[in-house]
């Protein structure tokens, strides 16, 4: 109903009432119009909140059309006025229904088209339920939608491409739908569209050159998708977008050699190209963009050497080029981007030696350097970058010992330096980390006795981390997670290391006895002792480590009797003393028993109950060893994979999770 005239002054300036959508409200208001309150407030209100009929009967066909096990439409009502229709925000000036905002309400069943009788609709928010079908064309007869936000629902079909012609678009999220088809151009949106979200579906067809028209697109994501074909040699963004993520699509072909029409001055913060078939030598262009603070190219097929222009950017925070076919040195002018906090190169083919210039990255928390042929040792001014809590250097051909100046990383969270060729004894300090939850130096040429003197009993080895099985994972992975603040273009980094509580000593030459203070590491989930030279008895007081999943002593030259105790580690998945010169019976209980292989190799053992050698231990073969631990290890990742499941959405393992800032509903 169309107010009296009267109100017109003070309706202008009241502008809109809202409801709440989903347990949420709010009312926009211009102050101004207080002066006419007392007057006008009980006419006002009535009026203005009563919504179009043509608007309400729409509604009602959409409640109609869907199941809603939550009672969110519950007051969708003939009658009732719009602050009492939850979800709504209707123009006080006409009764027309501006906004529909439902986000996680539960809502199953079709979009319905009735959605697209709401003439003055300019935002539909319904993200996070359970929508089926497709996504009805007529939506592009809404000439006043500014905000269509679908994203986490069923929706599958194409992409309407009568969104094309939506002249005041400005932010599209479609995504973790079942959409597929090509993408649209939104050409009508040219100078409004600032944010387009259409990943983890499975569009596909090749990126459109006439996406690059949007003037004043700020985010574009169509990472997670079919996407095929190099990236159109045109594709040159505005100088407005801030994150391009194609990410996990099947793109091939060179990396463009200008992604942006404005060269240096481009406004690109994140850039994410992983997950794809990029061939060829990295473009010195990337690195000219100067504001970029996140570089991701990682699994591609990339070759030649990392750019020296890479020192320009000294806004960069976060540099993948992990898993390329990337040859040479690390370049020294690595050390201009000053503000670096993640440096991820494993997995290529980079040689020589570490510059001692890089403690300049002051700020550097994690260094993955492994499965490269980096050889020399470890620069002494390395340990200037204080802030180091990640260090992943394994796989290479280091040389060298520890040395004293190591103790600066004082927040060291883990540490691997395996496969390597380092020697020498074991620190002192080597166990005395706060925060060390991955101590990982097997495979090493490390000699001597296991260290015994400093025991940090406020340590993470030593009071445990995450509680017991939250997460079981060999291979230890950091999750890193990225905001974007659109109003300044500041990078928020933060991350998790997911793993078991591990100290991985293997395949080295320690020698002397397993000191028992070892065994006041209660933190400890998995401990890899196997491959050495340990002789004497193994002690007692495993009871102490009631975490512990894992224990491996195989093929050392430990005598005597196993310990009564560890048959007591309730939540031991994996046994292995085997190859050593162990003695007398195994353990009583049965459940020490079910691992097999666990015990071969010790011809001194014998059964339970047994006095002598008359109850021979069965003889596993190397087979059956191999399939116990296999087990073990499927039965980790199983446990793994199903705790941090929700945050990865697509099949490959990717250790990025990128929260772009997004518009309130």
């Amino acid at each position: 109903m169309e107010p009296s005239s009267p109100l017109r002054l003070f309706l202008s300036s009241i502008s809109f009432s809202a409801s709440k959508s989903c347990g949420e409200g709010f009312i926009l208001f211009n102050p101004i119009g207080f002066v006419f309150l007392i007057h006008l407030l009980v006419v006002a209100v009535s009026a203005g909140n009563d919504i179009h009929p043509g608007d309400s009967e729409a509604l009602l066909r959409f409640k109609s059309a869907v199941s809603d096990p939550s009672g969110s439409l519950s007051g969708w009502r003939t009658g009732s006025t719009c602050d009492l229709w939850p979800g709504l925000l209707c123009s006080n000036r006409t009764g027309r229904v501006i906004r529909l905002n439902l986000p996680s309400c539960s809502l199953q069943g079709p979009l319905h088209p009735s959605v697209c009788a709401l003439p003055a609709l300019q935002s539909i928010s319904l993200s996070g339920n359970r929508l089926s079908g497709e996504i009805p064309a007529c939506l592009g007869d809404l000439r006043s939608l500014e905000t269509l936000d679908l994203r986490g629902n069923l929706l599958s079909g194409a992409v309407p491409l009568s969104l094309s012609g939506l002249p005041r678009l400005q932010h599209v999220d479609l995504s973790r739908n079942e959409l597929s088809g090509t993408i649209p151009c939104f050409s009508a949106a040219a100078a409004t569209l600032s944010f387009v979200d259409l990943s983890v579906n499975s569009l596909s067809g090749g990126i459109p050159s006439c996406i690059s028209r949007l003037r004043s697109l700020n985010v574009l994501n169509l990472s997670v998708n079919s996407f095929r074909s190099p990236l159109p040699p045109f594709l040159r963004f505005s100088s407005e977008l801030a994150v391009l993520d194609l990410h996990s699509n099947d793109l091939s072909g060179r990396i463009p050699v200008e992604l942006s029409d404005s060269g240096s001055s481009s406004g690109l913060v994140f850039l994410d190209l992983s997950f794809n078939r990029f061939s060829g030598e990295i473009s010195a262009g990337v690195f000219e963009l100067r504001l970029l603070q996140a570089v991701i190219l990682s699994h591609n097929s990339l070759s030649g050497d990392i750019p020296a222009s890479v020192g320009n950017l000294t806004n960069l925070q976060v540099l993948d080029l992990s898993v390329n076919s990337l040859s040479g040195s690390i370049p020294l002018s690595l050390v201009g981007c000053f503000q670096l906090v993640e440096l991820k190169l494993k997995a290529n083919n980079l040689s020589g030696s570490l510059h001692p210039e890089l403690d300049a990255l002051s700020s550097l928390r994690i260094l993955d350097l492994s499965d490269n042929r980096i050889s020399g040792e470890i620069p002494l001014p390395l340990a200037g970058c204080k802030s180091l809590e990640i260090v992943d250097l394994s796989r290479n051909a280091f040389t060298g010992e520890f040395a004293d100046a190591f103790l600066k990383w004082t927040g060291l969270r883990m540490l691997s330096l395996a496969g390597n060729n380092f020697q020498g004894e074991l620190p002192s300090w080597i166990f005395s980390f706060d925060n060390l939850r991955v101590l990982n130096l097997s495979r090493n040429n490390f000699s001597g006795a296991i260290p015994e003197s400093v025991l940090n009993a406020d340590s993470v080895l030593a009071r445990g981390g995450d509680p017991p099985g939250l997460f079981l994972e060999f291979h230890p992975v950091v999750v890193v997670s990225i905001e974007i603040a659109p109003e300044n273009r500041q990078l928020g980094f933060s991350y998790d290391l997911l793993s078991v509580v591990t100290i991985d000593l293997s395949g080295n030459y320690l020698s002397g006895e397993i000191p028992a203070g070892l065994l006041s590491l209660k933190g400890v989930e998995y401990l890899n002792l196997s491959y050495n030279s340990f002789s004497g008895g193994i002690p007692s007081g495993w009871a102490n480590m009631s975490a512990l999943r894992s224990l491996d002593l195989s093929h050392n030259s430990l005598s005597g009797q196993i310990p009564a105790d560890i048959s007591d580690l309730e939540n031991l998945t994996f046994l292995n003393l085997s190859y050593n010169c162990l003695t007398g019976s195994v353990p009583e209980k049965k459940r020490i028993w079910s691992f097999q292989g666990a015990f071969v190799g010790n011809p001194g053992l014998c059964g339970e109950g047994c006095s002598g050698n008359d109850i021979p231990v069965p003889v596993v073969s190397d087979g059956e060893e191999f399939m116990s631990m296999t087990a073990f290890a499927v039965s980790a990742g199983m446990s793994f994979y199903l705790s941090i499941g929700a945050l990865f959405l697509w099949p490959q393992s990717r250790n990025y999770v990128l929260r772009p800032w997004k518009p309130e509903s």
